[in-house]
């Protein structure tokens, strides 16, 4: 390997290093489209929703939330 090829693989390496990396959700959305996991969408937003639900019962919006049980 060469000097000059070294030294351009290295700029190259710091150039990516600075690059912004994408937030969690855009990785997500990246990941289902290009793997093609889109039976992982329903199964990630019921967890939002009982997470949500879980929230709000410990809340004092809690006795509208027993109805729904």
């Amino acid at each position: 390997m060469s000097k000059n090829s070294r030294q351009k693989k290295s700029s190259e390496f710091s150039e990516l290093a600075r690059e912004q990396r994408p937030s969690l959700l855009a990785e997500f959305w990246f990941f289902l489209k290009h793997n093609k996991k889109w039976w992982l969408l329903p199964i990630l937003l019921v967890l939002l929703l009982l997470g949500l639900l879980v929230l709000l019962g410990g809340t004092a919006i809690a006795p509208f939330i027993y109805p729904l049980f």
